[in-house]
C-alpha cells in the first residue's frame, strides 16, 4: 500500500511535469512573427493608398493632357469663317473722266440766219468744243450758259434776267467734238432781275451782236442784223 501511494504521487509529478511553459526563444520568435505580419500589412495598405493616388494622378493627367473627341474634331474641322477656296481679285475701276481743262475748251456763238425780216425770230445757238486729246466733262446746264444779246454800248437781252431756275448738266465730250445748246430769241429786251421793259429792240437794218458764254469763257461775237 505504501508504494503504491508512492508511485501515483510520482506518476502524477512526471505528468505534471510533462506541461512545460514556452520558453523565452519561443516568445520572441512568436512577437517576430506577429509583428513581421503587422509590418506586411501596413506596407500593402500604404503601398495601396500609394497606387490609388498614382493611379488617381495619372488618370487626372491623361484627361488634362489629352484632347477630347470633340475637341479632335472641331480641331481638325476647317473653320466656318475661313474661305473655301481663294478669294477673286477685285478688278480694277477704271478711272473717273477728268473736267476739261478750261484752256482747251472753245465757245463758239452762231444765228441760223445772218438777217432776219419783220417777225422773224433768231435762233441763237451756243456750241462748245473739247480742244483736248482726251475725253473730258463739261457742264453745259443752264448754271454755266448765257446767251447775250448787245448792240453796241446797249445791253439788249440776256437768258440769265429772266430765268426761271438753273440746273448743272454734265456731259463727257469726246476729243474734237462738240455740244451745242439753242435759245430762240423773241426780239425782246430784258433786264437784270427781270426787271419790265418796255422798249423793244429796233428793226430798220440794224446790226446786233450775239455772245455765248460758258461760265468763265466767252465766245468771239457773232453779227446778225435785224429788219
Amino acid at each position: 500500500m505504501g508504494r503504491q501511494g508512492n508511485s501515483s504521487a510520482r506518476g502524477t509529478a512526471a505528468g505534471s511535469s510533462s506541461v512545460r511553459k514556452p520558453s523565452a526563444a519561443v516568445y520572441r520568435r512568436r512577437r517576430l512573427v506577429v509583428g513581421g505580419a503587422l509590418l506586411l500589412v501596413i506596407v500593402l495598405v500604404a503601398g495601396g493608398f500609394a497606387l490609388a493616388g498614382a493611379f488617381r494622378g495619372g488618370s487626372q493627367q491623361a484627361s488634362s493632357t489629352q484632347p477630347s473627341a470633340a475637341d479632335s474634331a472641331s480641331a481638325a474641322a476647317p473653320s466656318a469663317s475661313a474661305p473655301a477656296s481663294p478669294s477673286a481679285t477685285p478688278t480694277p475701276t477704271a478711272a473717273a473722266t477728268p473736267t476739261c481743262n478750261q484752256n482747251l475748251v472753245t465757245v463758239t456763238a452762231a444765228t441760223d440766219k445772218p438777217a432776219y425780216g419783220p417777225g422773224e425770230n433768231p435762233l441763237l445757238t451756243l456750241k462748245v468744243t473739247n480742244g483736248g486729246t482726251v475725253p473730258c466733262e463739261v457742264n453745259i446746264g443752264t448754271s454755266q450758259m448765257e446767251f447775250l444779246v448787245t448792240s453796241g454800248a446797249d445791253r439788249i437781252f440776256s437768258s440769265k434776267d429772266c430765268q426761271a431756275s438753273s440746273e448743272d448738266l454734265v456731259k463727257v465730250i469726246a476729243p474734237g467734238a462738240s455740244e451745242t445748246a439753242n435759245f430762240p430769241w423773241g426780239r425782246n429786251r430784258s433786264a437784270d432781275g427781270c426787271k419790265a421793259v418796255a422798249a423793244a429792240p429796233g428793226g430798220g437794218g440794224a446790226y446786233y451782236i450775239f455772245t455765248a458764254k460758258l461760265g468763265s469763257r466767252a465766245s468771239p461775237k457773232a453779227v446778225f442784223q435785224l429788219n
